[in-house]
């Protein structure tokens, strides 16, 4: 494996951060904190708790998952479009470096851009609520795998997007909805029970769900469900990924 060729990569897209350090830390830590104001005092304040957890500790888990999708999509499709539309993304791959190495690079940097935004976000709860974790392993884990695959489905939407317009369509028009009704700021549990089926289709549901479990213990759906679904993603963006560089799609001139 060329390893510094995966570091040159991995190092430029993290100095892409410090570039944009408003954008890429402070906006989702103000972001947050404004959702603990609204969510946690206004909305806390008439609901006591949500199956033993009060509401403010209930909704931290969701707002970390909120900001890390969001996030692990945003930094690496702009991560790989912006190459790919000055043309530079060519020298990378006419480099003798290998496909895998090059997602290595950039899949790696964004990924952990979401990890260190979710530590900043961990730490800014735990000035609005005392936190818990219960399961502090699998809460690395969850993390981890869901900052590698929505990084992957990031990926896939920088080669799919010809242009700005497109770049933004998924994240603004499918991930976020997704994300408010896969039980970020709620318990599937609270909805009718015909709301309750149709939350069931949303994959969403089981990375909250499964995060919410490691830290409380309490969860809409069984952990093991949630795991499976993740590394399921994980399976087909890595399939996605495989295909578009084998294929050349949206990458030969």
């Amino acid at each position: 494996m060329n390893i510094q060729a995966v570091k040159v990569i991995y190092k430029y897209e993290m100095l892409r951060t410090w570039n944009t350090l408003f954008q890429s830390i402070a906006s989702p830590v103000i972001s947050t904190a404004l959702y603990f104001i609204v969510f946690g005092s206004a909305i806390g304040s008439r609901i006591q708790s949500v199956e033993g957890v009060t509401y403010g500790l209930f909704i931290v888990p969701g707002l970390m998952m909120l900001s890390i999708l969001t996030q692990s999509v945003s930094n690496a499709s702009f991560g790989i479009f912006f190459p790919k539309f000055s043309g530079t993304v060519y020298e990378v791959m006419s480099a003798p470096i290998s496909f895998f190495e090059i997602l290595l690079g950039y899949v790696g940097a964004a990924a952990s851009k979401s990890l260190i935004l979710g530590a900043i976000i961990l730490i800014t709860a735990s000035f609005f609520v005392e936190l818990r974790i219960d399961h502090p392993v699998w809460m690395v884990l969850f993390l981890v795998l869901t900052c590698v695959s929505f990084s992957l489905l990031g990926f896939i939407i920088g080669l799919w997007a010809t242009n700005f317009e497109k770049l933004q369509v998924v994240p603004l028009l499918i991930i976020t909805p997704l994300v408010f009704l896969g039980g970020t700021f709620y318990s599937v549990s609270m909805l009718p029970p015909v709301w309750q089926t149709v939350t069931l289709f949303n994959p969403v549901l089981y990375l909250v769900s499964g995060f919410r479990w490691s830290f409380f213990g309490v969860s809409d759906v069984h952990v093991g469900i949630s795991l499976g679904v993740i590394l399921l993603f994980l399976g087909i963006c890595s399939g996605v990924v495989w295909w578009m560089f084998k294929t050349g799609y949206r990458l030969k001139q």
